[in-house]
């Protein structure tokens, strides 16, 4: 068990985001349980072994270890001191300071790794799978003989497996590691003890509750670690891996996934946007088929834009990709519907224009007047403005005299006739 030592919890994001590391110290004996992680599984100062023990290491023939070899709390190492026997290009630690924090530090990862949330689960043959950055999880996991596993990603990928009970990796088996990743971030956490096939060509670093085995001509390129158990080799090549991402360095994420959803209905003339996104890290490019007639992708954002000029439905295929293979692919329809007809506009209705008012002099009305009141008999007009008067008396004085006058010519005659 480990005593009081710093962990850094490291966290993968399994959703396709990588998130940066988070690193705490915390004093305690076990590791504190994670369930995600970020990046590599913190080594610590166990990270320059190729083999360590815990009850004992025994080697035969000439096995080569390039890195340091250690054992602790045991003291038995056996089988190394030159040819015909193996070979340490390293150091060799034997329960001194160093083997004995290295000792803790491979009990805080194997704790963080085994506290970490499977992306799958239930697994027992690893036969012939291609498997992208993740936790992966199962009882007893297998390799069979000549079996061939590949991980595919790249160069921050991290792949955890989680043996609850034993790992057998068969004979002549292969792990083949693809796409710029390395054995650097490939981690094999074992709840019993792990044993490598003859010639079988294995990558990654085994944490081992028990013990660890490595058959007649096995290579291992990254580390054998037992925090219990022995580790026992035989004419084996183990490279313990180098140029490895700093613990906290962000891990690359599992292939991109589409999160976008149905694109909403366009408009002919009318502008238009629909942004296209994806989980990844680094982030995702995109292409796509033919879109419709006035609309463009932009492979960096995502976003699709501009103004349709064609109505009808466009089924269209997007795809998002990054450095994590596979790319992920989808189906999406672009609906485009017609312009709206415009309501006819209404004729504006004219205003008259007025029309001048000529004032209407208002006309006289005849008032009756009775004889005697005022000079005026009835039916005379009232008065409109001017005074009759004078020019009716001086007619009456013509009436009068043209009457007199009348009246003495009749007795002029009548004289002449008498």
């Amino acid at each position: 068990m480990a005593t009081s030592r710093s962990l850094r919890p490291i966290v993968l994001v399994l959703t396709g985001v990588g998130l940066a590391a988070s690193m705490a110290l915390l004093s305690t004996s076990t590791a504190s349980a994670a369930t995600v992680i970020s990046g590599p599984i913190n080594l610590g100062t166990a990270a320059t072994y190729g083999v360590l023990g815990a009850s004992a290491v025994t080697n035969t023939g000439p096995t080569v270890v390039n890195g340091d070899l250690g054992i602790s709390p045991g003291t038995s190492i056996t089988g190394f001191g030159g040819a015909p026997n193996g070979v340490v290009n390293g150091t060799v630690h034997a329960t001194d300071a160093p083997v004995l924090q290295a000792q803790q530090d491979t009990t805080t990862a194997y704790n963080v790794a085994a506290s970490l949330s499977p992306t799958e689960s239930g697994l027992t043959s690893l036969d012939g799978k291609s498997l992208t950055p993740g936790v992966y999880s199962g009882g007893a996991l297998s390799l069979a003989t000549g079996g061939q596993l590949t991980l595919a990603g790249s160069a921050n990928s991290v792949w955890v497996f989680q043996a609850a009970s034993t790992l057998t990796i068969g004979s002549g088996s292969h792990i083949t590691i693809t796409g710029g990743a390395s054995s650097c971030n490939v981690f094999w956490q074992v709840g019993s003890s792990a044993t490598i096939g003859t010639a079988a060509q294995f990558q990654g670093t085994v944490l081992a509750q028990q013990s660890v085995t490595a058959t007649t001509g096995a290579t291992v390129v990254g580390r054998l670690l037992a925090r219990v158990g022995a580790v026992t080799l035989d004419t084996n090549t183990i490279t313990a891996s180098s140029g490895c991402p700093a613990p906290g360095t962000p891990a690359a994420s599992p292939s991109p996934v589409i999160t976008s959803g149905t694109p909403p209905t366009a408009t002919v003339g009318t502008p238009y946007s629909y942004t296209v996104t994806a989980t990844g890290t680094p982030a995702p490019t995109y292409t796509s088929t033919t879109l419709p007639a006035g609309l463009t992708l932009n492979g960096t954002t995502g976003v699709i834009s501009g103004t349709p000029t064609t109505p009808g439905n466009v089924t269209v295929t997007v795809t998002a990709s990054n450095t994590t293979a596979p790319a992920a692919s989808t189906i999406v329809t672009f609906a485009v519907q017609p312009a709206a007809t415009p309501a006819p506009t209404p004729t504006p209705t004219p205003t008259p224009t007025p029309t001048a008012t000529v004032p209407v002099q208002p006309t006289a009305t005849a008032t009756p007047v009775a004889a005697g009141a005022g000079g005026r008999g009835p039916g005379e007009l009232a008065y409109t403005g001017s005074d009759p008067t004078l020019p009716l008396g001086i007619a009456g004085a013509f009436l009068a005299a043209g009457s007199v006058l009348l009246v003495a010519a009749r007795r002029r005659r009548a004289a002449h006739r008498a």
